[in-house]
C-alpha cells in the first residue's frame, strides 16, 4: 500500500485503483486559506501529539548516523497551477530517505518535498504523490535547490564534502526545517517557515510565535494593537511678552505624556533653578509650557498647580495649537491665595517674584491633531 497518496488525483479506473474510503478521510478536505481567487495556501496541516508543537507532520529527521533519514507521517496541501488547483495530501507512515554521497570537493544542499505529479497538468506522465530529495549542486557556497511547482518543501540537508555511510554522514543537527502551515479559511496561521507573506483577505489571523499579526489589506498589524504607553518628553518654556525665550539652565523641564488614539493626556513641569533666567521682573509675561503633540479644534481647558514663597496655588490653562509647532499649555491663571480671583496671567512676577526652588505643572488631556 502506498504510504504517500493524495485524494482527488486518482480515478477508480487508474492502475491504482483510485482514490480510497481512507484516502477521503485522512486528506485534509474543505476549503483551505486562500491566496487568490482560486488558489490556497499550501503547507502542512497543524497539529502534535502533545500539543506543545506546531507541526508534528511531514518533520526530517534521523535517529541513526549516516546517510538516511526519515520524513514523520502528516497531512499537507500542495497548490499547483490556479487552474489545475490544490492537491490534499496525506503521509501515513514514516518515509524513508536515502541522500547520495557527498562531492569529494565540496558541501551541497538538498531539498526535501512534498510533490505531486498529475499527467493532466504536467508532462511527466506520471499521477501520484510522492516524497522525493531534489540534489543540490556541490559548492563552495551551496544554495538550496528550487522548490517545483505543485511542491512544498519540507527541509533543506546540507551534504558536507566527502560525506557517506562510513565517513561521518550527515550532521542532522543542521537540517533547516521548511515546512510551513495551512489552515481552514478562517483559521489562524501557526508559526512556521517564513514570515514574509502576505495575507489572504483583509482580516487574516497569524501567529508570530509570541503574538497574533491581523492582515489588513497591505500588512500584517499586530493585533490587538498594542496599548498605549506613558513616555518622556522635554516641554519647552517661553513667554508671550519676552525679548529673549527664558532659559532653564540648572532647573528643570519634565513631561510625561500618553498618546491613545486620537486622545492625548499629558503633564509637564518647570522647575525653577538657580541661574535659570527669564530676563528679569516685567519682562516674564503670560508663560507658557509646549505640548507632546499637536493638538486640533478649539482651545480646551487644562489644570495648573503650582508653588511658590507664598505657597500652593490651584488653577487652570489653555492647551491649544499655538506658540509652539506641538501647541502649548498657555494663559496661566489661578486664584489668590485668599481665595479670590484673580485676572492676573501666572508668570515670574505674579502671584511672587519666582525664585530658586519655585515649580509649575500644567496637566490635561485634549484631541491631537494625528
Amino acid at each position: 500500500m502506498n504510504n504517500v497518496r493524495s485524494a482527488w488525483l486518482l480515478n477508480r479506473t487508474d492502475a491504482g485503483g483510485g482514490q480510497s474510503r481512507v484516502d477521503t478521510r485522512l486528506a485534509p478536505l474543505g476549503t483551505m486559506a486562500p491566496e487568490g481567487v482560486l488558489a490556497t495556501r499550501d503547507g502542512v496541516i497543524p497539529g502534535s501529539q502533545s500539543g506543545r508543537y506546531a507541526m508534528d507532520g511531514l518533520y526530517v529527521f534521523s535517529d541513526q548516523a549516516g546517510m538516511i533519514g526519515k520524513v514523520a507521517p502528516g497531512r499537507a496541501v500542495v497548490q499547483g497551477t490556479e487552474p489545475a488547483g490544490s492537491y490534499p495530501v496525506v503521509v501515513t507512515d514514516y518515509i524513508p530517505l536515502t541522500f547520495a554521497d557527498g562531492d569529494p570537493n565540496n558541501p551541497r544542499v538538498d531539498l526535501v518535498v512534498l510533490r505531486v505529479y498529475d499527467a493532466q497538468q504536467d508532462t511527466s506522465n506520471r499521477t501520484e504523490a510522492v516524497v522525493e530529495i531534489i540534489q543540490g549542486v556541490p559548492a563552495a557556497n551551496p544554495a538550496a535547490p528550487a522548490t517545483p511547482r505543485a511542491a512544498i518543501a519540507l527541509a533543506e540537508v546540507t551534504v558536507p564534502a566527502g560525506a557517506s555511510a562510513g565517513k561521518g554522514g550527515i550532521n542532522w543537527d543542521t537540517v533547516r526545517d521548511r515546512r510551513r502551515a495551512t489552515v481552514a479559511v478562517g483559521g489562524i496561521i501557526p508559526r512556521g517557515w517564513g514570515q514574509n507573506f502576505p495575507g489572504g483577505y483583509v482580516g487574516q489571523y497569524r501567529d508570530t510565535g509570541t503574538g497574533l499579526e491581523r492582515w489588513d489589506g497591505t500588512q500584517w498589524k499586530q493585533y490587538p494593537e498594542p496599548r498605549a504607553v506613558w513616555r518622556d518628553y522635554t516641554p519647552v518654556w517661553g513667554g508671550d511678552y519676552e525679548p529673549t525665550r527664558p532659559q532653564i539652565n540648572n532647573g528643570s523641564l519634565t513631561g510625561r505624556y500618553l498618546h491613545d488614539g486620537s486622545i492625548v493626556h499629558f503633564t509637564a513641569t518647570l522647575r525653577i533653578g538657580s541661574n535659570s533666567n527669564w530676563g528679569g521682573a516685567g519682562r516674564n509675561g503670560n508663560w507658557w509650557l509646549s505640548l507632546p503633540v499637536r493638538p486640533t479644534g478649539p482651545s480646551m481647558s487644562g489644570n495648573l498647580k503650582f508653588r511658590t514663597s507664598s505657597g500652593y496655588y490651584h488653577g487652570g490653562c489653555y492647551l491649544e495649537a499655538s506658540r509652539h509647532p506641538n501647541g502649548s499649555a498657555c494663559g496661566w491663571t489661578a486664584n489668590k491665595s485668599s481665595g479670590q480671583v484673580d485676572g492676573g496671567w501666572v508668570d515670574g512676577d505674579w502671584p511672587d517674584t519666582v525664585v530658586e526652588g519655585n515649580w509649575f505643572t500644567v496637566s490635561g488631556f485634549y484631541e491631537a491633531s494625528a
